[in-house]
């Protein structure tokens, strides 16, 4: 992170927001700083990743379906914005720890030995290290005593949108992202491979909540995707994964999904219709904001 918070004091804090006599190697300084530029990052990447994905990828079919809520998109992106800046608090002390040297971050490549080599093991270990840890403490967060109050709003969207990806109580999104930042005070990784991965991270989040229930054939056994994530939401005790099904085939929670044998979100809205229970032209298909109906829209 300290390469964003030096990007910045150099284009913007240092000349055009902080007086001279505020040292950039000040603590407070610096904290202030970062609970800035974690906000701002983590709502651009939200919102605009949320939106690119949202007009060009999700299905808007499924805000035909039963459990798809009544200005659904909106209450997501309002319950995110609303959690994040709670969540940006501990984060930026992590944050801090990184800046202040505390983490096992690097700078260049020639600094370890192994050179490259590492910058690719590294990668894969992290996919691997927070896919496991991720797989542990969602499982906790599913726990009957934890469960209703933490978790228990990010199942409320059954039928998600990509904005559902972050609409988490702050507690529970802070956990869930713990294993990132954990990471690099853990292993050695290279300063620009981590602000990789976070964004990675970021289109994972978002893509798994996407609607897009598509996987590769060979990669179906093996990759979480969007089609597991769903069956997540609509069956609750299954793939808990985030990248992977390794730890849900391990742990027993894993489930083949619904959407790739005839029984997902999409196929129910289409025997809905052709049974003549769901009306194509009267559906409610709920726009981005406004939440107002086909129908409605017709009458105006």
């Amino acid at each position: 992170m300290d390469l964003v918070l030096n990007v910045a004091d150099y284009h913007l804090l240092t000349p055009y927001v902080y007086p001279a006599s505020w040292a950039e190697e000040g603590a407070l300084r610096q904290i202030l700083s970062l609970l800035v530029l974690t906000n701002l990052g983590a709502m651009v990447l939200y919102l605009g990743l949320g939106a690119i994905s949202y007009y060009f990828v999700f299905d808007h079919m499924l805000m035909k379906h039963p459990h798809f809520l009544e200005n659904q998109v909106r209450r997501e992106i309002k319950y995110a914005l609303t959690s994040l800046p709670w969540i940006s608090i501990p984060t930026v002390a992590l944050f801090f720890a990184e800046v202040r040297g505390y983490s096992k971050l690097y700078d260049n490549v020639s600094d370890y030995s192994m050179g490259w080599p590492m910058v690719f093991l590294s990668m894969v270990s992290f996919l691997l290290f927070t896919d496991g840890s991720i797989y542990w403490i969602h499982r906790f967060l599913h726990h009957k005593l934890i469960y209703k109050l933490f978790h228990k709003p990010h199942h409320v969207w059954k039928v998600a949108s990509p904005f559902a990806s972050h609409a988490f109580h702050p507690v529970d999104g802070f956990l869930q992202g713990l294993p990132y930042h954990i990471y690099p005070f853990l292993f050695p990784l290279h300063k620009v491979l981590y602000l990789a991965l976070y964004v990675f991270v970021n289109i994972w989040t978002i893509s798994i909540h996407d609607g897009d229930y598509r996987v590769p054939g060979p990669l179906v056994e093996v990759i979480n995707g969007a089609a597991h994530h769903t069956d997540h939401h609509l069956f609750f005790d299954y793939n808990y994964g985030q990248y992977f099904t390794l730890w849900d085939r391990l742990g027993g929670s894993y489930r083949h999904p619904s959407a790739l044998t005839g029984n997902g979100p999409l196929d129910l809205i289409r025997r809905l219709i052709a049974e003549g229970k769901l009306r194509p032209d009267k559906a409610a298909v709920r726009g981005p904001l406004n939440g107002r109906t086909v129908a409605a829209c017709k009458e105006e």
